[in-house]
């Protein structure tokens, strides 16, 4: 080696070590917001002012800023409200595919209906900056930019009229309620390694930036709020909410309370309020207690009532729709307390000190500690409760993403039913398996890749995000064996919580903790539409041995479990490793006698294995008898021989 390749061989080298050193952990950017709101009750309307500090994490200059304004949606003309007409008129399973809680509503509100969100006197370090509002959006282009590894102050007055109660937030709900406030205050949008996320308010779902909250409310002394969040001062306030406080209670005698909340790493504030609120708590283990929040309007649960189909009311009454509805939600927290158990252990522990179930909204929505609940049905409450893992604690871009989220919280949600029934059900993912398949045969099938404000019909998003996302899930245990996928699981949740993560984290922990390369199951099942449909080919005698034939007539391979029932009773399974994973699971059955055939390759449609008996031995054969592996055509699946 001479002179000049040894030097520049030693600059590569300190190159390539600061390189190295520059590529540590994913950065996140950091916020810490304080706001001040005065609520008008009466009037429906709220005035505030927000500071908020931003860590600019990333490696990258801040020229521009971009901020959510989400209720600008509820407004006639809007993009919600044209798109929810334009998807009305696609015609599924015979019926308007739009989404029966919006449908045209937005298109017919009155001035003193809509709602909508003012940003004024927006100052950066001080200095006023221009805006530009896109709608949903405000773009606020810096007068000076924000350097990497810098913090900003952003100050800003904002107001607000809030919309009648249409999708998510809004007051005067189907049951009655007077606010359920999200998505209600100027929101930063995320920005990450792939570069801002300014998404319209479009229909689905969000992605925030973690930080603290510190929010002040001050409202009409009658009414009752619930949060996100930690209650400062309890016993200034009273309603249930000095049972936690060690201070004596005192409350005002003015015309209005301020209600002081801190919610400490979380994306996202949530606040209700009604002055009928009734509240009920329970400390469910040391540490964490929990909240719910619920009112009887007789007149409004009657017309929910009235309105629902005769199916739907099975030779009900009004009286009894109300004392279910009202025994639902006086139980709502011990079902709560059987359930956390459960939940802590198999997906990690619940790190906050609080939560609330809250009556408000229009179904059931997720929001950092709380969620807003159309009633307190055991299906819609665990859903809304585990999406305190999958989102609230791990925060993926939900609009990149949605089946992560919804996917993966249908599939703790279907796993802590059954627990809480027993276990009674062997396979309780079996509705979900059924949608994915019925939508994955249909004409308006679309791949998981899509954007959640994109798909051309709201059904094939509802089935994609939640049936495909649990199917996804519950397929990997089927690949990786159910105990390996429920240690991705818990090591998913503990590395990537309070992260942001993506598909590809998901993988690679999944393939460290199993040893099996997974990137074709993210290739075939997420990015394509490509299905599975293995079936039994042919059987023959050779040699004394028994001969199998399978024929792959999907277009999605996989690996495949096959269990062999023979006249005399005993039992057999065979194992065929799909050549892509470059390994195996291990025998999830090890007391029955498995064989364990070579990998088959994705490129050749038949396989043939030979098995060490006779084949008139052979009473029944059939491809994954358990049906985790979602087959779109299970007919050619089992035989039965009679002979």
């Amino acid at each position: 080696m001479n002179k000049t390749t040894s030097v520049f061989v030693y600059i590569m080298l300190i190159m390539s070590s600061l390189v190295a050193k520059s590529q540590s952990t994913r950065w996140q950017q950091r916020v810490h917001y304080k706001m001040d709101v005065v609520v008008d009750a009466g009037g429906n309307k709220f005035s505030g002012k927000q500071r908020l500090d931003y860590w600019n994490n990333s490696p990258d200059t801040m020229r521009v800023l971009y901020y959510h304004l989400q209720w600008n949606a509820f407004q006639p003309g809007s993009m919600m409200d044209l798109r929810s007409q334009e998807i009305g008129k696609r015609i599924v399973r015979g019926r308007p595919d739009w989404d029966a809680r919006v449908k045209d509503r937005i298109s017919k509100l009155k001035p003193d209906e809509i709602g909508y969100q003012q940003v004024n006197n927006l100052k950066v370090n001080g200095e006023p900056q221009k805006t530009t509002l896109y709608e949903t959006i405000l773009k606020v282009e810096l007068s000076k930019p924000i350097f990497p590894q810098s913090r900003a102050v952003i100050e800003l007055d904002f107001n607000a009229q809030v919309p009648v109660q249409i999708r998510r937030s809004g007051r005067d709900n189907e049951e009655g309620v007077r606010f359920s406030m999200a998505q209600w205050y100027p929101k930063l949008c995320e920005y990450d390694e792939q570069g801002w996320h300014p998404t319209p308010y479009v229909a689905r779902e969000f992605y925030g930036v973690w930080g603290d909250f510190d929010v002040n409310i001050q409202i009409d002394s009658k009414y009752v709020v619930a949060a996100s969040g930690y209650l400062q001062n309890a016993h200034e306030i009273g309603f249930g909410y000095e049972k936690q406080s060690t201070l004596p209670l005192k409350v005002g005698k003015g015309p209005t309370h301020t209600w002081k909340f801190k919610a400490p790493n979380v994306h996202d504030f949530v606040w209700a309020a009604d002055p009928g609120y009734v509240h009920n708590t329970k400390t469910v283990r040391k540490g964490l207690v929990l909240h719910a929040f619920y009112k009887i309007d007789s007149a409004a649960l009657t017309r929910q009532f009235e309105s629902l189909s005769p199916r739907m009311k099975q030779g009900s009454s009004a009286m009894k729709f109300i004392a279910n509805y009202k025994m639902e939600w006086d139980s709502v927290l011990e079902l709560a307390a059987k359930a956390i158990p459960y939940m802590d252990k198999a997906y990690g522990e619940y790190p906050y000190k609080q939560y609330s179930f809250i009556q408000g909204g229009d179904g059931g929505m997720e929001y950092p500690m709380a969620t807003l609940l159309k009633g307190a049905g055991t299906g819609v409450v665990i859903h809304e409760w585990m999406h305190s893992w999958y989102q609230m604690m791990l925060g993926t871009n939900e609009s990149l993403y949605a089946w992560m989220d919804e996917g993966f919280t249908s599939f703790a949600e279907s796993n802590v039913q059954n627990y809480l029934k027993g276990n009674i059900d062997s396979f309780p993912h079996q509705d979900a398996y059924n949608s994915y398949i019925a939508l994955s045969k249909s004409d308006y099938n679309e791949p998981l890749t899509t954007h959640a404000d994109h798909y051309a019909t709201n059904s094939a998003y509802s089935i994609n995000a939640y049936s495909k996302g649990e199917v996804f899930m519950e397929q990997l245990g089927y690949i990786v064996g159910a105990s390996v996928r429920d240690s991705i699981l818990l090591k998913y949740f503990n590395t990537w919580k309070y992260k942001h993560p993506q598909l590809n984290d998901l993988i690679r922990i999944a393939e460290k903790t199993s040893g099996i390369q997974l990137d074709w199951y993210k290739d075939f099942f997420v990015n394509t539409n490509k299905t599975i449909d293995y079936g039994i080919d042919s059987l023959w005698d050779e040699g004394g041995k028994m001969q199998i034939r399978f024929r792959n007539n999907g277009t999605m391979p996989m690996p495949l479990d096959i269990d062999l029932l023979f006249k005399d009773g005993s039992r057999e399974t065979v194992y065929i490793p799909q050549y892509l994973m470059f390994g195996e699971k291990s025998n999830e059955e090890p007391s029955i006698k498995r064989t364990v055939g070579s990998p088959w390759k994705w490129t050749h449609p038949t396989y043939t294995i030979s098995i060490d008996r006779k084949l008139l031995d052979l009473k029944k054969i059939e491809i994954d008898p358990k049906k985790r592996m979602a087959d779109t055509e299970r007919r050619n699946n089992k035989l039965e021989l009679n002979w």
